[in-house]
């Protein structure tokens, strides 16, 4: 049973990211350029606090807008570096807007992110985890993992008890449509 499951419900900083976001699938480039942020800035940290730091974090970074953020130059570095308010970390913030960077190249090969996961769909775990580290930086397996799974691109964001598993299969994400995607989180992590 999926321990987010178990606690989101009845947490007010868990239960509106789980209720509504997680799991379900989006095409909105902006929001998958957030969720790949979010994932990023998670590493090593709670997602309880990743969540209570999101509206600075959006705030501080253009609202991930890809256009935006993939134009962020040193200056925008070191201000987020002092900024008080939000996760500040060297490695990350410069993998985010190198990751923004990637997106908008992928415009032009894919028609976009959602475009180019739809590309490579269906993959195995290992692929994925192997096809984002050798196009974005920072992606462990939880980052691309997580990733994936809150995007509906790979299953096991709900456990199937949990009441917000139905309206994620109604949603109708790629990993149930996808003869190939395995109905399980990746192996080993």
């Amino acid at each position: 049973m999926s321990w987010y499951c178990e606690v989101a419900p009845g947490d007010e900083v868990h239960r509106p990211y789980h209720d509504h976001e997680y799991g379900f699938p989006t095409t909105d480039e902006r929001v998958l350029c957030e969720r790949l942020a979010l994932e990023i800035f998670q590493a090593g940290l709670s997602w309880r606090l990743v969540l209570q730091k999101r509206p600075a974090l959006a705030a501080a970074l253009a609202n991930f807008e890809p256009d935006r953020l993939a134009a962020f130059g040193a200056d925008d570095l070191n201000r987020l570096l002092a900024d008080r308010t939000i996760i500040r970390n060297r490695r990350k913030l410069e993998a985010i807007v190198n990751n923004a960077r990637c997106v908008l190249d992928m415009r032009r090969t894919h028609d976009g992110f959602h475009g180019w996961l739809a590309a490579h769909q269906p993959l195995t775990e290992e692929a994925w985890l192997a096809l984002f580290r050798q196009t974005f930086r920072f992606m462990g397996r939880e980052v691309v993992r997580e990733f994936l799974m809150s995007i509906g691109e790979l299953p096991g964001a709900h456990h199937p008890q949990c009441p917000i598993y139905p309206k994620v299969l109604a949603a109708r994400p790629r990993w149930m449509v996808s003869r190939a995607a395995p109905d399980r989180p990746f192996a080993g992590s």
